[in-house]
Order: C-alpha cells, then structure tokens, then sequence
C-alpha cells in the first residue's frame, strides 16, 4: 500500500493553512484573499447564527444549524482561498506557521490584520444581511474557567488537525477534515470552540447567538494563544522534520 510522502519545509511553506498559497502570488492578492476570506467566515458563523435564531426557539436546535453552517462554509472557503493566500483565516495559524518557519514574520503580522479587518467587515456585513444596527456590540457574557479550558482545547486539537493531514502528505483533505472537526468541536466544547482570535473579535460586534461580550473576549484570545504553544510543542514532537525553516 502506497502512502503519502511527507512535504519537505519548501513544500509545507506553500500548502493549505502551513504556508502562503500553491499559486505564490504577491502579498497584495494574498493579504485580500484573507481578508475576504476570513469575512466571509464571519458572514457564515454569524449569519446562520442570527438565522437559527430567527427559525427555532430550540437552543439545541440552533447550535445545530450554526454548526452545519458554518462547516459547509470552511469548506468552501479553504477549497476556494487555499492555493491563493494558504487560506489561514485564523491568527493562531498563521502564528503558528511562523514559529514553525513556513511564512515570514513580515507576512505573518499583515496576515493577522487583514484577518482581523475582515473579520470585522464580515461581522458588519452579517448584521446589515439580517436588518440590525450595522455595529451592534454583543452583551453575551462568556467567561468561566470551562469556557477558558475550552478554548485551549480547541484551538490546540484545530491546529493538530491542520498539521497532522499537511505534514502527512494529505493537504488534500484539511478543508473537509477541518470543517467536520469545528462541526463537532460545536458540541464538545462548552465555548463552541471560537479558537480564533479574529474570529473573536469579530463577534463582539454583533449581539446575537454566536456573539461575545468585549469583556469576554480578551480571556478567550489568551487562551487561544496559549492553545497554539501547545500546539506547537506537540506538532514538533509529533512531526519532527529535519529541514531548515525557509522563512526568516
């Protein structure tokens, strides 16, 4: 039985979410394809959110619905932004191919801001799509140490996931083995599994199902943060590779 040969450091430095896109396109057309790729997440997370909502009175039920949503989104997305920009849509990603030498820092620092920026339009977006106040800052409290705990949780199993299929010669399959995880990590983890700080960001600005209080999003970015350390510790010992980085 044939297996898939693990990418050399070259290679992982242009694959799905570990690298800067197949095509290698200027940081202009990448940094868009971020931006607009991470908007159009927020658009699916907060939108089908609001739409839940809208349709049932039935939390359980509406958790449902935002889950499969937004999966059959990431989905989409990845398949759509993946040779473009590497289709991160998520700083903890992004960070993470930096300490791991796939995109350089230049690159990775305007990757989280275009990430951040789009998240924010996404979240305005979804807003004016459903006839609410353009900005409408959430006043879902989320804050305990189950929810904290979470959130590592999530962000460092995410980011398992994204390695483990690239570093395995298998980038073919992280949009549907990432959507199908977030789906499940919906119901697993008592955050929903944000595990995305521009993610994060976004849904403070909009008071609705998937929103989060601002004083509720600073923990949870922490958290994200210290999920992606872990992350990278385990990715090192998991999927040790013995070549040099090729970013500075």
């Amino acid at each position: 039985m044939n297996h898939p040969e693990p990418p050399d450091a070259e290679e992982l430095s242009l694959e799905v979410e570990t690298g800067t896109g197949t095509l290698q396109l200027d940081l202009v057309r990448r940094l868009v394809a971020e931006g607009l790729g991470t908007g159009l997440l927020i658009v699916a997370v907060i939108g089908s959110g609001i739409m839940a909502q809208r349709l049932s009175t039935d939390v359980g039920l509406q958790l449902l619905e935002n889950s499969i949503a937004t999966a059959g989104a990431l989905v989409g997305l990845i398949l759509v932004f993946g040779a473009v920009s590497g289709a991160h849509f998520n700083p903890v990603v992004t960070l993470l191919d930096r300490l791991l030498g796939s995109i350089s820092s230049r690159d990775a620092g305007l990757y989280v801001i275009a990430q951040v920026i789009g998240g924010c339009l996404g979240a305005m977006l979804a807003n004016l799509m459903f006839d609410l106040p353009v900005v409408n800052i959430s006043t879902h409290v989320r804050s305990s140490p189950a929810l904290w705990i979470s959130e590592v949780v999530a962000t460092v199993t995410l980011l398992l996931v994204i390695q483990g299929c690239v570093r395995t010669g298998r980038a073919a399959v992280v949009p549907f083995a990432v959507a199908a995880w977030i789906a499940g990590a919906y119901w697993f983890t008592s955050s929903t599994s944000f595990a995305n700080p521009a993610v994060t960001i976004a849904r403070t600005l909009s008071d609705t199902f998937a929103g989060i209080a601002p004083s509720s999003a600073p923990m949870f970015i922490l958290m994200q943060l210290i999920g992606m350390v872990v992350a990278f510790g385990l990715v090192r010992l998991l999927h040790p590779i013995a070549h040099q980085e090729t970013h500075p």
